[in-house]
């Protein structure tokens, strides 16, 4: 498992809370992704429901119930029982809640606590969050929640009001270098800058070599693409068969430079306009998986919203 430097603090008041007389029965771990929540959850539940003189299993626990993207369909889901490759949903089901909550009429395996890791729970559907909401509202004896999210304000606040939160800072540029050279990733000042304090972000930026990529998004922010250079630069860079895990990479990318540059922009107007570019990338991005998009015309889509923001840039489509 890695070496989060960012997780001291919320390990001391984890360890605060577990040592105390009455432990809070539900929490957030709330910070950006690629901060090593789950990593967290995971470590953290295990030492909720270990107890002495109980052997603990090295591998899957018995008493630490994981939620994440399920299969999407019957079909992914015989696909996933026939232990074939299956396409995830894009959500949190309130089918796997309700199996989760029948799980907790029984008592816990080894011990007399029990954890529940629900990562994202922001992805979680309207329905699945208020079912949730019934088990924080009266949780079975023993029976702990960490819900992992990236945005809280997207969860209901019933639930936010039940849980106790533990933040995770961002990690600085000198950890981020150092974490990629253990991992065995090239150190690109390119690639950390736009993760942003995200390991999660530098990894995937790392492994899917996106520093050349990254100065042509800078160069179109700033500077425009008068003659279709650029993007096409964008394209070929991207390449003309690039994968889903790759074009994900290069539109979370995109925002992530987008958003430094609203922040230090001086000119209001200026920062508008790239707040709004960002917006219609993160559209973008949540749209591309579903929808019918030319993989190799996405890359001019998105080198087109970018030089909107550019001094005397070209329309937004040529």
């Amino acid at each position: 498992m890695t070496d989060w430097p960012n997780h001291a603090e919320a390990w001391r008041q984890w360890r605060d809370a577990m040592s105390s007389e009455r432990m809070h029965h539900g929490w957030l771990l709330a910070g950006k992704a690629g901060l090593g929540k789950r990593d967290f959850a995971e470590a953290a539940a295990r030492a909720l429901v270990a107890e002495p003189g109980v052997a603990q299993p090295a591998g899957e626990h018995p008493d630490i119930l994981t939620l994440s993207y399920g299969p999407k369909d019957d079909k992914a889901e015989r696909a996933a029982a026939d232990g074939k490759p299956f396409d995830l949903a894009r959500s949190i089901r309130i089918k796997q809640i309700r199996a989760m909550q029948k799980r907790l009429i029984t008592r816990p395996t080894l011990g007399s606590k029990r954890a529940i890791i629900i990562d994202p729970a922001d992805d979680m559907e309207k329905a699945a969050a208020n079912a949730l909401l019934k088990s924080l509202e009266e949780p079975p004896a023993g029976t702990f929640f960490l819900l992992v999210t990236h945005r809280p304000a997207r969860l209901l606040p019933t639930i936010r009001s039940r849980c106790r939160t533990l933040r995770f800072p961002v990690l600085t540029d000198s950890q981020l270098s150092a974490m990629l050279g253990e991992a065995g990733l090239a150190s690109d000042p390119q690639a950390i800058a736009a993760a942003e304090g995200s390991f999660g972000a530098a990894v995937r930026f790392a492994k899917q070599d996106l520093a050349p990529i990254a100065r042509i998004v800078a160069g179109l922010l700033a500077v425009g693409d008068s003659g279709m250079t650029g993007r096409g630069e964008l394209a070929r860079l991207i390449g003309p068969r690039a994968d889903r895990e790759r074009l994900q990479a290069v539109l979370e990318l995109a925002q992530s430079l987008t958003a430094h540059a609203a922040r230090t922009a001086q000119d209001p107007e200026r920062r508008m306009q790239l707040v709004d570019i960002h917006a219609s990338l993160v559209r973008l991005a949540g749209e591309a998986p579903t929808a019918n998009f030319d993989a190799s015309l996405l890359p001019f889509e998105i080198g087109s919203l970018l030089v909107t923001a550019a001094p005397a840039s070209a329309a937004a489509h040529g």
